[in-house]
């Protein structure tokens, strides 16, 4: 086989995918893997630029799409997987769910296959999809995987809205109230110094001067426990909008407020 570094070798057999992650571990690289989609964004990028400045490493990089995109080749990316590296399994990591706990659970072992196929030594994952990162953190651990978890903040638009495949779907006469969603985000965060139930408050009438009712709003911890009454927290919202099912959060410092943290 022929390899260069940054030429994003396109593999599509999962036995010379393990190949290489084998190969590259024995000469004492490590191996970051970023797990993609059928589309590529900014948010997207973001994380292979992440990866890419991990020192040392060759950056693997999932791709369920038609065609494999130039930018990976731009991007300096080592190698592609293109294809689905499916798993019938299912993950409970005994974390309280927000979203489908079924779904999530899918999810996580998808990644975990997919760190077995590659032989990774590290993974690289959006905090846009803050639920599935902590999920993905408690199963490794619990698992005693050698794996270390990377989380890149949210891209987001100028006008909030993160960048993902989902906000693209929603159709043009919801995007104003898709807007609401991240508005709602951001004030609550911003009157974190007052408290937990200042900060439902504040988001959630965001939401409704928008007319938008939310699938679920809620405080919880770093590890999506119940929030502490002081100190980081996540709120994490949901809304419903022509059929596309959108996810977002912020992080929040309760009782405490951006412009007291240095305090």
């Amino acid at each position: 086989m022929t390899f260069t570094p940054g030429a994003a070798t396109v593999v599509r057999d999962e036995a010379l995918l393990a190949t290489y992650g084998r190969a590259f571990r024995k000469v004492g690289k490590s191996i970051v893997v970023v797990p993609l989609g059928r589309a590529v964004h900014a948010g997207h990028i973001e994380l292979i630029r992440a990866a890419k400045s991990l020192l040392g490493s060759y950056v693997f990089v999932t791709f369920s799409g038609d065609e494999v995109p130039e930018v990976f080749a731009e991007e300096k990316v080592d190698v592609v997987f293109h294809g689905e590296l499916g798993c019938a399994a299912s993950v409970d990591t005994g974390m309280e769910h927000l979203e489908d706990a079924e779904a999530v659970g899918r999810d996580v072992a998808r990644l975990l296959a997919t760190l077995n196929a590659t032989h990774a030594t590290d993974l690289v994952l959006g905090e846009k999809d803050f639920e599935l990162l902590v999920a993905t953190q408690l199963a490794v651990t619990a698992l005693r995987m050698e794996v270390k978890i990377h989380s890149v903040p949210t891209v987001r638009m100028p006008d909030g809205l993160a960048v993902s495949l989902r906000n693209g779907d929603v159709p043009e006469e919801h995007r104003d109230a898709a807007l609401a969603l991240a508005a709602a985000l951001t004030a609550g965060a911003h009157a974190a110094e007052h408290g937990a139930d200042v900060v439902l408050e504040t988001a959630r009438g965001v939401l409704a001067a928008a007319g938008v009712e939310p699938a679920y709003l809620e405080l919880r911890d770093l590890a999506m426990r119940p929030a502490p009454p002081t100190g980081d927290a996540r709120l994490l919202a949901a809304i419903d909008l022509g059929g596309v099912h959108l996810i977002d959060n912020v992080g929040v410092p309760l009782g405490v407020g951006f412009k007291n943290i240095e305090a």
